[in-house]
């Protein structure tokens, strides 16, 4: 199979991040705008999964389908993701969600993009919701990374955009109220870049980055010996 360069990869991940978003921001927006029968809080999870399983379709031949760069550093962890192009994928998906959330500003206002911004559920604290964040992050790139990379698994490759979407959309479904539900740095840190304000933003850099880098682990851990490293 031949090897896609880099700027091929890194345009596949902006434009991938930016359908990603897009699509579940536009979902924030609609129940913001259009009231509660609109469209329900379960609406906007499924935006944001089957938003993430269909750019996973556009794209996952192409970059892998991050988007996310708690993923990228977990399969990096995990030996399945060259070292030298986490930061690259970084890069890229910071600016797809960067134009995801810009375009909503445009299209609507701040107020909205300030509806998009991730913050810890009702009697939640910080240090619980960082928890939340870290433990379905970590869950998420062990799926990832047996869904998209282990040849072992008999779901291995066309089953894993549906298997990833799938995980968002329970994630989202069940710990979103919780903890902000964002499980992706870039996610929380785009619409806060936007909108100008950047409180509890830790929450959601620390806890999924440190999820995805435990995933990742766990992943090689459970790998053949040897199975030689394979880029996701």
């Amino acid at each position: 199979m031949p090897v896609i360069p880099l700027h091929k990869r890194l345009l596949a991940e902006v434009i991938g991040t930016f359908g990603f978003f897009f699509a579940g921001f536009c979902g924030i927006a609609a129940f913001s705008t259009q009231g509660i029968l609109t469209i329900q809080s379960a609406g906007i999870a499924f935006g944001f999964g089957l938003g993430l399983a269909m750019m996973i379709f556009a794209f996952g031949h192409i970059s892998g389908g991050h988007y996310n760069p708690a993923v990228t550093l977990g399969l990096g962890a995990a030996r399945r993701f060259p070292a030298g192009d986490v930061l690259p994928y970084w890069g890229a998906q910071l600016v797809g969600g960067v134009l995801a959330a810009l375009l909503l500003r445009i299209m609507f206002s701040k107020l909205i993009v300030t509806a998009t911004l991730t913050h810890p559920g009702r009697g939640i604290s910080d240090g619980k919701a960082m928890v939340f964040e870290l433990v379905f992050t970590f869950l998420f790139v062990l799926v990832i990374a047996t869904v998209a990379t282990d040849p072992r698994a008999p779901w291995n490759g066309v089953f894993a955009p549906l298997a990833i979407g799938l995980f968002i959309f329970t994630a989202a479904t069940v710990c979103g109220p919780l903890s902000g539900g964002s499980f992706n740095p870039a996610r929380s840190l785009c619409p806060a870049i936007i909108a100008g304000s950047f409180t509890d933003v830790w929450i959601y850099i620390v806890g999924p980055l440190a999820g995805g880098v435990l995933g990742g682990l766990v992943h090689s851990y459970f790998r053949e010996p040897e199975e030689d490293p394979a880029p996701a």
